[in-house]
């Protein structure tokens, strides 16, 4: 068992650590008290509210140089993965986090194991990294595209399969244990945005001038493989949701319950490591007076 660092935030979105967890079960929309244009102004204001105690947060995690913390985001497309992570990063100092997305694996990082170029992407201690897609990309877009997995050239024999993605996932259990023994705080986030919400999402990027740029029309033949892909997602959750690593589907569909909800947990997982600046010795206090009475005679 990994030590525990944390204990992570409560939330009707935590993916339990039995494997019960069942995709077509879990919500896409906030409950119905939370939705609504009074709903959204308290969102907004609970958002700041959080980000800015992130913030402080934040400066006493760099200060106390004990601890990383790792913030992974998988989804579908347009979920808002992006705007989320801009907004939960919108008050932090820029010198204690880092933000990484990975795209499709170069030729000298296929020659190398599938979490290999995670490793060096990793925060280090007194800094939040935050992963916008992941090592999770390896048992979802690898799963549901078998030629990606062709193109890793595995030695023989090959397992395949259910025992591939069994595999997989034993493998990120004992990498996601490793990091957290070590002082790695990891929380997991799946943005659960529905199809008929992506659908909407998708047309507005064609609608809209100012968002021409961010339409790909590959996004159109994933969204064709969904039932693969929600299949792939449910499978990877309820393998890889640990207590020292946890998933968290957070419904999507309404951006501003998602933005809010993922900022709470943050900021109570932060507040949880009850972080500390670093204790002064009274030699050092002295030395520190003695330097002010320089300063203050000049």
């Amino acid at each position: 068992m990994a030590r525990i660092l944390f204990t992570p935030p409560a939330s009707d979105y935590k993916v339990p650590t039995d494997g019960s967890f069942r995709i077509r079960r879990a919500p896409t929309k906030p409950p119905a008290e939370l939705r609504g244009d009074d709903a959204k102004k308290d969102h907004k204001k609970a958002l700041k509210e959080h980000v800015e105690r992130i913030s402080e947060l934040q400066e006493r995690l760099y200060a106390a140089d004990r601890h990383s913390v790792l913030l992974v985001f998988q989804a579908m497309d347009a979920a808002g993965k992006d705007g989320t992570i801009r907004a939960l990063l919108s008050g932090v100092n820029p010198a204690g986090c880092q933000v990484q997305s990975f795209k499709s694996p170069s030729s000298l990082e296929l020659d190398h194991d599938f979490l290999w170029r995670i490793s060096g992407a990793l925060p280090e201690r007194g800094r939040i990294g935050v992963f916008n897609r992941s090592h999770y990309e390896e048992v979802l877009a690898v799963r549901v595209h078998p030629p990606y997995l062709e193109a890793q050239n595995l030695p023989a024999p090959k397992v395949s399969g259910a025992e591939m993605w069994r595999q997989r996932h034993e493998s990120i259990n004992d990498f996601e244990k490793h990091l957290a023994r070590n002082g790695t705080v990891i929380l997991k986030f799946f943005l659960n945005v529905s199809k008929e919400e992506q659908r909407v999402r998708l047309m507005a990027r064609i609608d809209e001038p100012d968002s021409n740029w961010k339409f790909d029309p590959r996004d159109l033949r994933e969204r064709a493989l969904w039932p693969a892909y929600m299949s792939a997602f449910e499978d990877t959750l309820r393998s890889t949701s640990t207590p020292w690593a946890p998933w968290y589907a957070i419904p999507a569909d309404d951006k501003g319950f998602m933005r809010r909800e993922v900022a709470r947990i943050v900021r109570e997982t932060l507040e949880g490591l009850k972080l500390k600046f670093p204790k002064v010795s009274a030699e050092q206090l002295a030395e520190m007076q003695r330097l002010r009475e320089a300063l203050a005679a000049e």
